[in-house]
């Protein structure tokens, strides 16, 4: 008998409040260890009631090997079932015996429990007979590497002989003579590819550069893309960059412990990709089922390595959360605001975001005065930019969800933090132009997300046309077609950088950001005559520059797609009138 797992309420509250202390890190990796052997049993069940899934491999054979293993070396064994790489392909295997998913020859995808007990026997020093699946000449090991055969890469499925003894795997090859390797120790040679390894410094553990394992990937499995040298070296260098910024930091929300990371992905374009929701110079992700694991496209310094490692991180822990208590009940429907997304999102996704964004705030309020990290200067600007836009966020799912009562103690203590931080004192300046880049993005996500219903169009055409009050309207609608393209937030980033090319003539977003918004607003008024008043980038600066000239009119910017609905009932010269009029303000001037 186990005991349930209970977890004491000052951990929670650790990693409530955004941050988490070796214990209470540990405690979500006892979670997930509990949570595999589960999936693991399950597994087991399936294969026990339909022995026929993994076709030549014996389940009967395969089972022994792990408890033998597990016997002399538990620590090793459950070192390897917590890595991303067992957690993933354990995930996805059931999704496909519950029909949610698809892959390879089912036996194939299942007969991985052959290469999870011969990794394990290689780790525990045990012996070993096994049939494994291979495919292109490839056997795979979980996170240890890759043998490879002779014969050519036809795409096949097919079973290899494998033995085990004395941590040495020999593979008993169709062709050739038999292939040896000792995979905890070997170097890359011809017939072993061992799974690169990014230190994290002394007596520290390694965190793994994945390009083998077929689960690497949040779906459906893919095939090795061996990093090449100068590929390999310049994440080696970025990682050793990331790590110096991060062991410069604090513990707290927004700091983290490097060998804490267990694996990165480095992210591959594949046919698809072309409709990414965010640029691929910019992409992370990572899944509830490989802890610790994050897919990433390299990025071009240390510094956006260290803040996107935070960023996954954090969704990791939480995900590790999730696993032990339900937070929010939702029925998923994608209509909410989050200012660092392109399209809308559900209120599951909305708790991800806000709280990875309460670590990525902690990350650059310890950035700002550390010039070796952050030349540039951005870190206060980004600090004072998210701490607002997360507060928003959190204060969307304190009134909108259906917060458990764990969940409400979580939202509760991420709001505690990032309360505190708004209370720190900044250049008044950088929080002006914060707040402005956090109004400018969430302005253009409702005027290319969300729509007026069909009568509150009518009736604001109505009224506009008799020259009567406004109607009030009801709520938006989130727009057809939502969300299957990325736009950039240009703005924040001119925002950001407060200085522009002086050889050339400023464009709109650029006047707008240096302050002068009568230019500003005229050469967005000649920009939406040429494009049409559908442009919501434009549009949305326009506002912008509208508002700064008429403060009082500031309430457009709550509701910009109202606004948006009756550009096609003036012309331009008449745009600012019908604004005035929308905002309730006088119409002359």
């Amino acid at each position: 008998m186990y005991e349930p797992i209970r977890m004491p309420g000052p951990l929670f509250d650790e990693i409530a409040a955004g941050g988490g202390s070796p214990e209470a890190v540990a405690f979500l990796v006892r979670g997930e260890r509990t949570r595999r052997l589960l999936l693991l049993r399950e597994l087991l069940d399936f294969f026990d009631a339909d022995p026929s899934v993994l076709g030549a491999l014996e389940s009967r054979v395969i089972w022994p090997v792990l408890q033998a293993a597990a016997t002399r070396a538990p620590e090793a064994v459950d070192a390897l079932l917590l890595t991303p790489q067992v957690g993933s392909w354990l995930a996805h295997m059931l999704r496909r015996l519950h029909g949610t998913a698809s892959g390879p020859p089912l036996w194939a995808d299942a007969g991985q429990i052959a290469a999870v007990a011969a990794a394990a026997a290689v780790h525990a020093g045990t012996d070993a007979e096994l049939l494994l699946p291979a495919k292109d000449a490839a056997v795979g090991l979980p996170a240890l590497g890759m043998v490879r055969l002779p014969g050519p890469d036809d795409g096949a499925f097919r079973t290899v002989r494998v033995s085990v003894s004395g941590g040495t795997l020999t593979v008993r090859a169709e062709r050739g003579p038999d292939i040896v390797v000792a995979p905890l120790s070997e170097p890359e040679s011809a017939h072993w590819l061992p799974v690169h390894r990014l230190d994290t410094g002394p007596g520290t553990r390694a965190v793994q550069l994945d390009d083998l394992d077929p689960y690497r990937d949040l779906d459906e499995p893919i095939a090795p893309g061996r990093l090449p040298p100068e590929e390999l070296r310049a994440w080696q260098q970025l990682f050793r960059d990331a790590v110096a910024i991060l062991q410069r930091g604090g513990s707290g929300p927004g700091g983290l412990r490097p060998e804490e990371i267990s694996r990165i992905v480095p992210w591959q374009a594949r046919n698809g990709d072309a409709v990414l929701p965010v640029p691929a110079e910019g992409l992370s992700a990572s899944t509830g089922d490989a802890f610790a694991s994050m897919v990433i496209a390299r990025p071009g310094d240390g510094l956006a390595l260290a803040e996107t490692l935070v960023h996954e991180f954090q969704h990791s822990k939480l995900g590790a959360l999730l696993h032990l208590f339900p937070l929010l009940e939702d029925d998923r429907s994608e209509r909410h605001y989050a200012p660092w997304r392109a399209d809308p999102r559900h209120l599951p996704g909305l708790l991800h975001g806000a709280y990875a964004f309460v670590g990525v705030t902690g990350f650059w309020r310890e950035r700002i005065r550390d010039t070796g990290a952050d030349p540039d200067g951005r870190a206060a600007f980004l600090f004072a930019m998210r701490r607002l836009q997360t507060r928003m966020v959190l204060r969307t799912l304190a009134t909108h969800a259906r917060l458990t009562a764990p969940g409400l103690r979580l939202v509760t203590r991420l709001s505690g933090t990032v309360d505190g931080w708004l209370r720190e004192p900044l250049e008044p300046a950088t929080v002006a132009r914060a707040r402005a880049a956090a109004v400018s993005h969430r302005v253009e996500w409702r005027l290319r997300n969300l729509r007026c219903a069909e009568d509150d169009t009518a009736g604001l055409v109505e009224a506009l046309r008799h020259g009567a009050a406004p109607v009030p309207g009801g709520g938006p609608l989130v727009a057809p077609g939502t969300g299957r393209g990325y736009w950039q937030d240009d703005r924040a980033r001119l925002y950001q950088l407060r200085g522009f090319e002086a050889d050339r003539s400023a464009t709109a977003d650029e006047l707008l950001v240096a302050g002068d918004t009568d230019a500003a607003h005229a050469a967005y008024t000649e920009q939406l005559s040429g494009t049409g008043p559908s442009d919501p980038h434009a549009l949305a600066g326009w506002l912008l520059a509208h508002t700064a000239r008429y403060p009082p009119d500031r309430r457009l910017l709550a509701r910009p797609e109202r606004f948006a609905v009756l550009l096609g009932e003036s012309p331009p010269d008449r745009w600012t009138r019908t604004a005035r009029w929308l905002a309730g303000g006088p119409v002359s001037r």
